[in-house]
């Protein structure tokens, strides 16, 4: 189902993959600072979702301020928080590279506002935790306020997140995390010798099954 979200004098482009069941939890999910919502991983990710049971909302914003990603990111949370067609409990914020660095900027934001309890956790695909060859700078100040579940798929290979430095920044972080290594892969999750899909299917499986531990924690 195709959507424009107002935005300022604009609107986003986003697109709800729907399951066939009422679905209580949903995922909002955002491209990197190239491509846009039909980036084939992210389209992989909602498709599999959906049909898994989980109400995927993507979006498209075109801005490479990673103030101006988190602004629209909140309208589209707000969106679907308000939304009479889909009545969610709550939902998680996912995004791939830049995405995931507006959707965690969103939750600190959204986190000094403690009465919200909508949104239950982050998905990290490829968290650009530096710039490529300049490791003494890291991008970890959002993650470290962050207390709600995060998962970060990350490749081992990636050229702007060294295996150690993330491992050593989730120690630090207060919130529940979990990373999920794709061995060898890269910022854009390719992997010599194993096809897209192939790939695609570990993330995916991987997301859901964190995703499912996640909801079913808590309604314990």
């Amino acid at each position: 189902v195709k959507v424009k979200i107002p935005f300022g004098n604009k609107y986003l482009d986003a697109i709800f993959s729907v399951p066939e069941k009422k679905s209580t939890y949903g995922v909002i999910l955002t491209h990197g600072a190239g491509g846009d919502m039909n980036f084939p991983h992210l389209l992989s990710l909602a498709t599999y979702l959906a049909s898994h049971g989980v109400l995927c909302l993507r979006f498209t914003c075109k801005g490479l301020n990673v103030a101006y990603r988190t602004k629209a990111f909140k309208t589209v949370v707000e969106y679907l928080k308000l939304s009479d067609d889909y009545k969610l409990s709550g939902v998680f914020l996912a995004g791939r590279s830049m995405g995931s660095r507006a959707a965690a900027s969103l939750i600190r934001q959204l986190s000094w506002n403690d009465d919200d309890d909508f949104i239950q956790g982050l998905i990290c695909l490829s968290y650009p935790l530096h710039r490529p060859k300049l490791q003494s700078k890291l991008r970890d100040e959002d993650l470290l306020f962050i207390t709600c579940p995060v998962l970060f798929v990350s490749g081992s290979a990636d050229e702007m997140c060294e295996k150690q430095l993330l491992e050593g920044v989730a120690r630090k972080m207060k919130a529940p995390k979990k990373i999920h290594w794709i061995d060898k892969a890269n910022h854009g999750m390719a992997v010599k010798g194993r096809t897209t899909d192939d790939v695609m299917e570990e993330i995916n499986v991987e997301v859901f099954s964190w995703l499912r531990e996640n909801v079913e924690l808590g309604h314990k």
